[in-house]
Order: structure tokens, then sequence, then C-alpha cells
């Protein structure tokens, strides 16, 4: 498997975190939190970097195992995420 190119973490946008200090989260440590808040509201250009960012696995997980997901929006992510054999 070849790694991915360094990506550089985005700035990330107050309506998207507007619980927290966007200036406080860090990309490693906040990392589901940040997956499952692009997922949901994330615009094409975060969608974009959160695919280049995080590994498939980590994101696929955050799918199939955090309960933030709205209902209407959990499958779609789960189809564009599912290994296929």
């Amino acid at each position: 498997m070849t790694p991915k190119p360094a990506v550089k973490p985005i700035k990330f946008r107050r309506s998207l975190f507007w619980d927290v200090d966007p200036k406080t989260i860090d990309p490693e440590k906040n990392a589901k939190y940040i997956i499952e808040r692009m997922l949901e509201f994330g615009n094409d250009d975060e969608v974009r970097w959160m695919w280049l960012y995080y590994s498939p696995e980590l994101i696929r997980d955050v799918v199939n195992n955090r309960r933030g997901l709205h209902p209407t929006v959990k499958p779609l992510w789960e189809a564009l995420t599912s290994k296929t054999s």
C-alpha cells in the first residue's frame, strides 16, 4: 500500500464546530469528532480533506460505530466506506 502524501491540517469553520473553539481542535486527538462532523455537515473541500487526511479504516470505524450520525446520512456513508470483495 502506498502511503498517503502529507496533508496539511485545514482551518476549521466555526459553523462546523459551533460547540467548541475551532482553534483548539487537534486533528489527531479529535479525529473521530472531526470525521463525524465532516460526514454530517462538511462542505466539499472539508470532505475531500478528510478523505486525504484520515485512513479509510478510521473513517469506516466512525461511520459504523459513532451514534452521532443522523439516520438519513448514515446509509450514504456506509455505502461509500464499505469494503467490496
